[in-house]
This record gives structure tokens, sequence and C-alpha cells, in this order.
């Protein structure tokens, strides 16, 4: 029997807050032609209201400049996640995996500047070196970027000449392992506090998402928790803390039986984060706590971990949260920025925001005070068989939208292309624990055949790619995979002095039919969502089949539908088209939609490698640019670049012919 969920957090002063809100204007996405923040503009709506290039003329899109990768880093950089800024004709983007910050032409892709530190061994060990991009600020007369080094410092630059800023911490650096609080359990022998998206800056504050190191393994209980902490964006000072595990007598204290909150860790907040400039309103995506697939030494639905916050930016106050996975045990983090967006459900104006998630949903909340927009419910799941381990009865599932991906496995969902293929996919599953979302990470033990538990959407869902929104219409599009390959929760006894928790995830391999995916296709998709109906509009295929299916001995004669790739389309939205490439893994193409129905209106071959980083657009001196980082092939020893598409100018008249006389 499924109970309506009502939890609504904290909400504060509400009659005047949706005074407020029905004064704010609408998110329209990136300005005056510009691309200021990695997602476009402070909600991350991933949208521009520039039409230069439309349906007609998109064809004639062709390769404008490109910037290459090579020798950035202590060796060369095969994979980029960065998505370019562009503030007054120039790009600010991040290279190689020391996170060198350059500075290049917005028309022609000449470097202007670098920079980078030499960090030396506090970026060994756990650090994960890639960087999605970084931040820029200015006051009307100074403009500076601010990036975090792969060795967890917060650094401000001179944006005209990449200087560091000389009254900005010490020597425009901060090191933020140094402003961690005492009881934050910071250890590096446990787990390192790193850093993958660009800081988010408004209201003079810059505030530092923070992830951890993978937690199938953890070291220990006693992980650092990753508190998110706030700068003046002008001295570099700490402003505040947020913590997301919260201390004795907080709020949501009492939401971790034992005291577990004084020894768990993690609970960072590690996707790009959002802003309602008009309340000052600051959306955290927080992920799960450690560890990643095991919690019996954490009961309790377990605050602030798995869920959406709202907080004041100025000050760092709660003002409302919703918990979108009690007692995490899939990590199913929250792994993209929240999206924000005006939309009009049943009649009512409502300012929202959409949080995506790996389960393939789509939360969507009133942004000022929390309200769901659509009806949550607490339904029974599974429960764990697994020792020592307490889940939580009942998850909140939203009645709208609907999945945007698979949930749950059932046999009916194995691949049977052909009699055979389909008797090898489920001998394949045997010894699996398979089931509905939710079905929880079960013991692995080879002496009675038991395997795991396999079920979906695994790591699959929405990453951190996320999707973007078209503020006119309020349509949502998501890019989201099916990935076998992440889909298995298994469980085992550690090893002897390998970590101090009872059981620990393994990392075995998800079955498959001699290297095909054990599910029926697609692999993945792109899906449109209304958001003021919480309907879904069309889904495809992200692309065509790949060769590695197509080509398989097994398929040879076999009608195969267009499966798509493996992988998370990076999108972009325009005032007339949908771009996107296929995404990390994915094909080496990129195409142009109709946002409407989902047709493919145009496409390319992308130089080099695959899409990695996010499309971004612009315009500069008259012309429109699309701009994404594709990553390089190791095989071929390419690098990976920054690619820029525009439509070329027309050819100048030739000079007069001499005058013969």
């Amino acid at each position: 029997m499924a109970r309506r969920l009502f939890r609504w957090g904290n909400v504060v002063l509400l009659l005047s807050l949706l005074l407020v809100a029905g004064s704010v204007a609408a998110q329209q996405g990136a300005k005056t032609g510009e691309w200021r923040i990695t997602g476009g503009d402070s909600g991350n709506t991933r949208y521009s209201a520039l039409d230069q290039l439309n349906r007609d003329n998109v064809k004639d899109l062709k390769v404008a400049w490109t910037w290459k990768v090579d020798n950035f880093g202590s060796a060369t950089e095969y994979k980029t996640e960065t998505t370019p800024i562009m503030v007054n004709g120039v790009l600010y983007f991040t290279a190689g995996n020391r996170r060198t910050v350059v500075a290049a032409d917005a028309g022609t892709g000449e470097t202007l500047w670098v920079w980078r530190i030499d960090e030396g061994a506090r970026i060994e060990g756990g650090a994960r070196r890639n960087s999605r991009g970084v931040a820029y600020w200015t006051d009307g007369r100074e403009e500076r970027i601010l990036t975090v080094t792969p060795g967890y410092q917060l650094v401000a630059l001179n944006a005209k000449t990449g200087h560091q800023i000389p009254n900005f911490g010490k020597d425009g650096i901060v090191d933020l392992t140094k402003e961690v609080e005492p009881d934050s359990n910071f250890n590096t022998a446990i787990a390192h506090l790193m850093n993958t998206s660009p800081p988010t800056v408004s209201h003079d504050i810059v505030v530092i998402p923070t992830s951890m190191e993978n937690g199938r393994t953890p070291k220990s209980k006693k992980y650092p928790k990753a508190d998110i902490m706030a700068f003046d964006v002008r001295t570099g000072k700490k402003v505040w803390t947020f913590h997301t595990i919260p201390r004795k007598g907080e709020f949501g204290a009492d939401t971790w039986l034992n005291n577990s909150n004084e020894y768990t860790g993690a609970a960072g907040a590690w996707a790009p984060f959002s802003v309602d400039e008009a309340t000052g309103y600051l959306y955290l995506p927080v992920e799960g706590a450690t560890g990643d697939q095991y919690g019996g030494q954490r009961p309790g639905n377990n605050l602030f971990s798995s869920s959406l916050v709202c907080l004041d930016i100025k000050t760092g106050k709660r003002i409302w949260h919703q918990q979108l996975v009690h007692h995490d045990i899939w990590d199913y983090d929250l792994p993209s920025s929240p999206i924000l967006v005006d939309v009009n459900v049943n009649g009512r104006p409502v300012k929202a925001v959409v949080q995506l998630t790996k389960m393939a949903f789509a939360y969507a909340f009133d942004r000022t005070t929390g309200a769901p927009l659509f009806p949550i419910e607490e339904r029974p799941v599974p429960q764990s068989d697994a020792p020592g381990e307490k889940t939580s009865p009942t998850q909140p599932f939203p009645t709208k939208p609907p999945a945007f991906d698979r949930q749950g496995l059932s046999f009916d969902d194995l691949i049977d292309f052909t009699p055979a293929i389909k008797q090898m996919a489920l001998q394949s599953v045997e010894g699996f624990k398979i089931g509905p979302i939710f079905t929880p990470p079960s013991v692995v033990d080879a002496t009675r055949g038991m395997k795991g538990t396999f079920t979906f959407p695994g790591s699959g869902g929405a990453n951190w790619e996320g999707g973007a929104v078209d503020p006119e219409t309020g349509y949502l599009y998501v890019g989201s995979a099916t990935r076998s390959d992440t889909a298995l929760y298994g469980l085992r006894k550690p090893n002897p002095g390998e970590t101090d928790i009872e059981m620990v995830g393994t990392g075995s391999v998800s079955p498959n039919v001699q290297g095909l995916p054990v599910v029926k296709p697609p692999y993945g998709r792109i899906t449109a969502i209304d958001m003021n109906r919480g309907d879904i509009v069309w889904q495809i295929a992200n692309g065509d089949t790949p060769p590695e299916i197509k080509n398989h001995p097994l398929l040879r004669g076999v009608n195969l539908p267009r499966t798509g790739s493996h992988s998370r389309a990076g999108i972009l939205v325009t005032k007339t088209l949908l771009f996107a490439g296929e995404g990390y893994e994915g094909q080496p193409v990129f195409r142009a939609y109709d946002k409407k129905t989902g047709a493919i209106i145009w496409e390319t071959q992308i130089p080099g490698g695959e899409q990695s980083g996010l499309p971004m657009t612009y315009m500069h001196r008259g012309k429109q640019y699309v701009v994404f980082a594709s990553s390089g092939k190791p095989a071929t020893k390419t690098a990976a670049q920054i690619i820029a598409y525009a439509i070329p100018d027309p050819p100048k008249p030739g000079a007069a012919a001499p005058r013969v006389d």
C-alpha cells in the first residue's frame, strides 16, 4: 500500500516566499550571446536563445578551429570532460590531468594564456584529476577565473592575464585541506577530498563541489566527511560550512542511529550546483554516505545523503531538503546539476527545480518551498538479507514524470534476437538475484552459486552529463544509458586488515552473452519530457547500432533495431535546435535534432574521437559557434581536443584580372 510523501523539509515563511517567487524573472538560459557558466546560466538550463543556426543552414556547419590538449599534464590526455565558458570574446577551460587553465580566442582558438602550478605529491593517490571547467566572476571592474586544482586548492586568477590574485587567500590560493573542520575525520591515509566540477559563484560567494574516492571498498567506516564550504570571492576567507552529515544536535542527526553520524563520511556534492539569483537559494545534489553498497554500520535514513538540499547561499542556512534515496546502498548519489525552470502545472505557474538521477527519475519540486510538483509516493521495496544490514522499508517514487530509462530486471528484459541467444541470456543470469529497482545488493557465495544482485539502472540512468531545458516550452531533454556492465551489486566479507566495515562491494563482471549486453536495447536514449504535464513527449535511441554489436558473429543475418550507444548524450538546446553528441564511449558523431520530434536534421563525424565534454554555444563577431571537447584515441596516440563549429564565411570576391593592352 503506497502512502504519500509530505516530508517537505523545513519550509520557512511559505507565504512570503511565494510572493517573492511571483516576481522572479524566468530562467532564460545564457545571456547576451555569451556562455559565462558551464551550464549556460546559474540554473544550468544549458539553453541559448541564439538562432543564427537553424534547421535550414545547420547542414553548412564546418570545423572552424581546434585546440589540442597535447603535452598538458604528465602524459598525453586522451579524455577530457571540460566545458568551456565564453566571456568577452575569450574561452576559458581546463586541459590535461594537471588541470591547466587555458584562455583562448573565441574566434580562432589561439591560446592567449595558460596557468598551472606544480602540486607535487598532493595530486598523487586518490586525486580525481579530470575537471569539468572553471568559473567566472566580475564586479564590473575586476574579472576573475576560479578553479579547483587536483590537489584540492581553490585558485583565483586575473581573467585578462592568468596571474594569481595576490589578495585572495595566500597569493591567490586557498588550501582547502586546511579549511576543513576538526571533526570532519579528514585523513588522507583513508581517503582524499577531491573535486571535479567547477566552483559555483553567486552573490560574491564561491562554493566548492566536493567529491570522494570510490566508496565500494572503503578503507574504514571513519571516512572523511565531505562538508560543503563557501568562501568570499574577493578575499578567499571562509564564510560558511554546511554539514551534509549532521553533527550531534543538528537537524537530521536523529536519522543516523547509534550515533553513526559521528564516524560516517563521504556525502559530498560533486556535481555542479545551481543558484536562483533572485532569491539567493543554492541547490546541492548530495551523494551517498560511506559505503556505496553496504550501510550496516550507519543504520537509519541518513540525512542529507542522496538528497537535494536548498541553502541560503550567503549564510549556508538550510531552507528545505528532499531525500531521494533513504539509506542509499546502491551508489545512487545525485550525479548532475539541478535544473531550474519555470513551468505551468494545472494552470498554476511554478518556479521549479528538477533533479535527474541515476535511478532514471526526474524529481521536480517548487524551488522556493520544496513542495513536489507532482505527488511523490513512499512505496515498499525489497529488503536486504545481508548480515547487519537494515534497509529502508520504502523509497520515494515520483508519480510523474515516468522513468526515462530501464528500471529493474525481469527475464522478459533479456535479449531475444534469436531463440539461441535468449537461451544463452537466461543461462548468463543463473545464480544472480534479479528484481525491481531498489533490490538490495546480495552476498556473493561461490560455494552456493550466489553471484550477487543484477538489476537496473546500476550506474546507468542519468549521470554527470545531466540534461537541458527549453525555458520557452518547459521541455526537458535527458541523455541516459542502460549499462549492464555496472548493474551488479555484490557483497563480500573483507580481507583481513582491509577495512573495519563488515561487508564491502565486489568488483565482479556482470553477465553478458559472448560480449553482447544481456538486456534488450536501446542502450542509450535521449528523452524529451514536458515538465508542465510530467509526460514523455518523445524518446529515441542515442545513435545507431555500434559496430561491435552490428558485426557480432551471433547477430549475422539478424535485423537489428537502432540500439544506440552505451553512452549518455551531451545536450545543448537553442532557440531552434537540439544539439547532442553520443557522449564518451559512444560513436564519434555530433548531431542536430528537431527538438519537437527528435528527428535527426544533420550529423557529422567528429575529428579525433567521441564527444566527452558538454556542448556550448556563443556569438562572436556576428557568427554563432558550437563548441565541445572530444576525446582522443590511445591506439593512435591522438590527444583530446576542443572543437569549434561554425558556418564558414562566403569566399571573398577574387581580385580583378590584370588588364592586358
